[in-house]
């Protein structure tokens, strides 16, 4: 891999990670964990909030995934995944 595609793959990267962050903060500007925590008492509010963010997170980052996964093949990256081992039998 040459050094111009190293440097196009880390800018990708980089555009998908502020793409998460915004994610996050269009949800939380939305109200989607406001509402997520309004359905739980006072005592489990916590833990809701952390469910809420994963539920909100997941779209995200399967996108993200579908991203990468789409960048590396057209940048010609190679790597190894760890989920290869276990579903590529």
């Amino acid at each position: 891999m040459g050094k111009h595609h190293k440097l196009l793959h880390h800018l990708g990267v980089a555009v998908g990670f502020i793409f998460l962050i915004t994610w996050f903060y269009l949800g939380r500007s939305f109200g989607f964990l406001d509402w997520a925590v309004s359905f739980a008492p006072a005592s489990h509010a916590g833990a809701v909030l952390m469910l809420a963010i994963m539920v909100m997170m997941i779209p995200a980052f399967l996108l993200w995934k579908y991203m990468n996964r789409w960048l590396e093949k057209k940048l010609n990256v190679t790597g190894k995944y760890y989920e290869d081992d276990v579903y590529k039998k």
